[in-house]
């Protein structure tokens, strides 16, 4: 199936099957691809957590509110963290790049800004994978349902780790043939061409 067919296919799981589990070699290559994702100016400014662990995941789900039913039903949750620290973040990341894309875009472009423009920015970047590992998912032939309704808090405690701030969470598994999002029973709803595409 080609990109087009895929997009049309994927949408957010909100019913998994139980029974279906995902391979040690699946969940490696989405390591893999994850590793991989873009970023401005490769940045990196992240951490994946792939949390497997039945315990953990459970107190996980605990609380994240409305989702809690779809990550008990699944093999794999990732979390999707930050840098939390920006002197840190420039030490490690940003001091390995290419001078060039430091002095002609990271410090006169993000950096002159302030701290509260630099972690946006690096959030930003984030995002930037988490639909790079959506299209990966459904190119798999796997289910994926993006999370933003967690508590973060909660998630950092839980998660304990050092250096990194949470934003948001993806199930992966495969959906039920019964889920009521599934397109087949609630077709996608888009906004027309014309209102959200542009030609000049």
């Amino acid at each position: 199936m080609n990109f087009l067919g895929l997009a049309k296919k994927r949408y957010a799981t909100k019913k998994y099957d139980t029974t279906k589990m995902l391979s040690p070699e699946v969940i490696a290559s989405m390591k893999e691809i994850l590793r991989l994702s873009p970023s401005s100016i490769n940045s990196q400014p992240w951490s994946f957590t792939f949390v497997t662990d039945r315990v953990l995941k459970k107190q996980l789900a605990a609380k994240s509110y409305a989702n809690e039913q779809s990550i008990n039903d699944v093999d794999l949750l990732v979390v999707f963290s930050v840098m939390d620290d920006v002197e840190h973040f420039e030490r490690r990341n940003i001091a390995v790049l290419p001078k060039d894309w430091v002095t002609g875009f990271y410090e006169p472009m993000i950096r002159a800004n302030g701290e509260a423009a630099v972690k946006s920015w690096m959030a930003h970047q984030v995002y930037l994978s988490l639909g790079y590992f959506l299209s990966a998912c459904i190119s798999m032939g796997l289910d994926a349902t993006p999370m933003e309704g967690i508590d973060l808090e909660a998630y950092r405690q839980l998660l304990a780790q050092d250096g990194y701030s949470p934003l948001f969470a993806v199930t992966v598994g495969f959906a039920d043939p019964g889920d009521p999002m599934h397109p087949a029973a609630f077709p996608k709803s888009r906004f027309e061409m014309d209102e959200v595409v542009r030609s000049i």
